[in-house]
């Protein structure tokens, strides 16, 4: 991967934060240490309690940065697809071929990530949390509203720029971003199913039989419909 994409920013929602944590020492700390505990303790037993007391800070300085730990985990999830969205459209831009621009999306989104610091996520680590609570982040009452507001732009960017890819090869499918945002999703689902539930995956830790699975479940979706 090339070092440049260790050290981008990646833009969130500033509807997502009171403030913005890349701001301050804190709240770089609050991101880096909230990371790392819910991906110790999962979601429900994660407070902004024991998140001030790691740190050594105060609870209501937490507080105003993030109004509760679903914003906070909106900022993780928010930041990943932002990411990813930008490895795909870095990572594609000198392809002229629309097949092999769809292969290397594929491969893009399929591949292991190294244990790369991306001030201030490891992204081994972000892509774990987004595994097991990334699906809370949108699973809510409140899903409309924050839609409305525009919180999960980055996973809509994302997964438009992948419909793109498949309809430059095949024009007229009418399933693009339906087949784009499963792909996107249910890749998370099998590395989760992989750990926890193998029974109910025949894949393995390698990113190239994901690779192989998901490159020929998109290429004989839309082969009838190629130009």
């Amino acid at each position: 991967m090339p070092s440049s994409l260790s050290n981008i920013r990646i833009d969130v929602s500033d509807k997502i934060y009171l403030k913005d944590p890349n701001t301050s020492d804190l709240g770089k700390d609050i991101l880096a240490k909230g990371l790392t505990m819910i991906d110790e303790l999962g979601l429900e037993k994660f407070t902004f309690k024991k998140l001030a007391n790691e740190i050594g800070t105060t609870e209501s300085a937490v507080y105003r940065y993030f109004e509760n730990k679903h914003k906070l985990l909106l900022y993780y999830v928010s930041w990943y697809w932002g990411w990813l969205e930008y490895n795909l459209a870095f990572g594609t831009a000198n392809i002229d071929s629309d097949k092999k621009r769809l292969e290397t999306a594929v491969k893009i989104i399929t591949r292991d990530l190294n244990e790369i610091k991306t001030a201030p996520f490891d992204l081994k680590n972000l892509q774990r949390v987004i595994i097991a609570e990334g699906a809370k982040s949108y699973l809510t009452k409140s899903v409309d509203d924050e839609n409305k507001e525009g919180l999960f732009i980055q996973f809509k960017t994302l997964c438009e720029r992948m419909a793109q890819m498949i309809l430059q090869l095949a024009p007229k499918y009418p399933f693009a971003h339906s087949l784009a945002s499963l792909f996107i999703e249910s890749h998370l689902d099998q590395l989760y199913f992989l750990e926890h539930l193998p029974s109910l995956c025949d894949l393995n830790g390698h990113d190239n039989t994901r690779f192989d699975f998901y490159n020929n479940l998109i290429f004989s979706s839309i082969e009838k419909w190629r130009v």
